[in-house]
């Protein structure tokens, strides 16, 4: 992927990011016009309305609502106002809400990637510039900034590539979802899907969990419950994984390393990736969370876009290859 420039990769708290399009890294059609600095209201800051999932969805969404208010402080000259739901109407709501206040700026990390454009619009008419943030939303590129965000597709090919690589007689796969709707479910989902599609994978079951530990526990049971075999868990955030490992112990199912389950994780939080180092899961897949400061430099004309989509270079990290360093340098959280 080509590389950003130097200027913005030093503002994204040591993050390495890239430009791609939509689907598999392709450039995306049209660039960005070239930003304008922000203009401050009488009160010398920016306004900027933030519309997100809740810091308690995961490890993932509580550091990048950190990321969102430290940079957006009014030590850095804005006034944020934040709205956090998975509900997708109420987000709706909350971001015409934002509109109607006449904030600058609008941010927006949608909890399903349909019906924004009537909202959308709205902003645009009201002289509203809108950046993306997180997660691609279904609208035409005309009605946003740009979009500073994860290829969440990219993220689920890499990690079935990976699990293809480790060449399993057999793959009996429990698939726990994210929020259904949502562009990380959709991504992480998709490869997947089409092994199951191809045969080469089995889907035992594939259930959403919302992103909820507890629920994705249940499913794991569930099948444990049924006499139904399996021997890969492919959650689609950590904590899932986590309720999915907590079935498997209390049902002395042996997993990780050289265990008789695969556990598949995404988001990088560094209690995850200690379990990987430990042998306890197998892969984890990197989705970071901060886009903040690129979305700063770009409102005060720091920096341009060269296209609409921003794309984070992201990893997968691999139990048997991880190391300590690993940890430290892209964990999230403590």
């Amino acid at each position: 992927m080509k590389k950003i420039s130097a200027l913005l990769l030093a503002g994204v708290l040591a993050m390495s990011f890239a430009l791609s399009g939509c689907g598999g890294g392709s450039s995306s059609g049209g660039g960005a016009p070239a930003a304008e600095p922000a203009k401050e209201e009488a009160s010398g800051s920016i306004t900027v309305g933030v519309v997100n999932n809740p810091p308690s969805e995961s490890g993932y969404r509580e550091a990048n609502v950190k990321d969102m208010e430290a940079v957006f402080s009014a030590d850095n000259g804005y006034e944020l106002k934040t709205f956090y739901s998975l509900k997708n109407d109420e987000q709706l709501q909350a971001a015409q809400g934002f509109i109607t206040e006449g904030v600058d700026y609008l941010l927006i990390s949608a909890a399903e990637t349909t019906g924004w454009d009537d909202v959308l619009k709205s902003a645009q008419e009201a002289g509203i510039k809108v950046y993306l943030f997180d997660r691609m939303i279904d609208v035409d590129e005309s009605l946003y900034e740009a979009a500073v965000v994860s290829d969440m597709s990219a993220e689920g090919k890499l990690a079935v590539d990976w699990l293809l690589a480790q060449e399993l007689p057999e793959y009996k796969v429990i698939h726990i979802q994210g929020a259904m709707g949502s562009d990380a479910q959709i991504g992480r989902t998709g490869a997947l899907d089409e092994q199951f599609a191809s045969g080469k994978m089995t889907k035992v079951v594939q259930q959403t969990a919302t992103w909820d530990e507890a629920e994705a526990k249940k499913i794991v049971e569930s099948v444990i419950n049924s006499g139904e075999s399996f021997n890969v868990i492919y959650a689609e955030n950590d904590g899932m994984a986590k309720g999915a490992v907590a079935a498997l112990d209390e049902a002395g199912i042996t997993h990780g390393v050289d265990g008789d389950v695969i556990v598949m994780g995404f988001d990088c939080n560094k209690w995850a990736l200690r379990e990987l180092l430990a042998g306890k899961w197998n892969y984890d897949g990197q989705c970071s969370p901060f886009q903040a400061a690129v979305i700063s430099d770009l409102i005060k004309g720091n920096t341009t876009a060269s296209a609409k989509k921003i794309i984070n270079e992201e990893k997968g990290f691999d139990a048997k290859t991880i190391t300590q360093e690993d940890i430290d340098t892209y964990g999230l959280g403590e």
